[in-house]
């Protein structure tokens, strides 16, 4: 991996949850990069082994660790094996988090659901809960377990990981902007909670991203874009998808204590323009 700036976290640990997906193993390498010993989190250690493998052979040091972000007390479990491991926690990463599939309403607009169509009205709620507790309960909770751990703490700092959903919310996707609306607010409610108690709390704001998962869901066969697909890209001012590794530099100022140090409670939008064009 190459970065596209270098900042100094040796010496600080950095526990990264959801650290095995393509966003996660990406930070986690990163932050290695920089000096960071790094957890990668995830409910299965193993699906992190690539990641921690990866960031050894780049002459880092990292550890996977087996938490679930909705069980408090695996996070616990994790906390105690962290701290015994390295002795203390300086930056967490809240990456967990997600779409839920299944949660998704069809159609834009019910307008356009034909007879005995699924639509809202039909859906399941129990999905569109799992997407909620996902993402803002998934957030909430490891703030509660890790940050414990980093009251005091040099450069005491987490990043969340909002979303375009949270501006305004997007189509077929009620549960996931919901949720990432509840994690920007709550970045603001924590980065004043814990103002005086030297952990600054940020977060990311992603517009939207080209990557082998999301690939055929806006593009066909053939390589030409999903009408989905069309909307997204006549609506991002750059004209175009972002790339994961656009994420990286975003991710290490919010943790630099130089760059920073003086920021909290900031939601840094990384879209193209996506949240400030109205489409006229």
């Amino acid at each position: 991996m190459e970065l596209p700036f270098r900042i100094d976290l040796t010496g600080q640990v950095a526990v990264v949850t959801g650290g095995s997906g393509i966003i996660g193993g990406m930070f986690c390498r990163a932050l290695a990069l920089c000096g960071a010993k790094v957890a990668v989190l995830g409910r299965q250690a193993e699906h992190g082994e690539p990641v921690k493998e990866d960031i050894l052979r780049a002459g880092g040091e990292a550890v996977t660790v087996s938490a679930d972000v909705l069980d408090k007390a695996s996070l616990e479990r994790a906390r105690e094996e962290i701290l015994a491991r390295w002795g203390k926690i300086n930056i967490l990463v809240n990456c967990a988090g997600g779409a839920v599939k299944s949660a998704e309403i069809p159609q834009d607009q019910f307008a356009d659901a034909q007879a005995d169509m699924p639509n809202f009205f039909t859906a399941d709620m129990n999905n569109i809960k799992k997407e909620l507790d996902l993402n803002l309960y998934g957030t909430l909770l490891p703030t509660q377990i890790f940050g414990a751990a980093m009251v005091g703490q040099e450069n005491a700092c987490i990043v969340n990981i909002s979303s375009m959903g949270a501006y305004g919310p997007l189509t077929r996707i009620p549960g996931y902007s919901g949720a990432k609306a509840a994690i920007s607010n709550f970045t603001e409610w924590a980065a004043n909670y814990f103002a005086k108690s030297g952990i600054r709390v940020n977060a990311l704001a992603p517009g939207f991203f080209q990557t082998t998962q999301n690939h055929a869901l806006h593009f066909n066969p053939d390589g030409t874009p999903t009408p989905r697909s069309r909307k997204i890209i006549e609506s991002t001012p750059m004209g175009k998808y972002g790339e994961p590794e656009d994420l990286i530099g975003a991710l290490l100022f919010l943790v630099s204590p130089r760059g920073s140090g003086f920021v909290t409670g900031v939601v840094l939008p990384v879209d193209g323009g996506f949240h400030c064009y109205l489409g006229v």
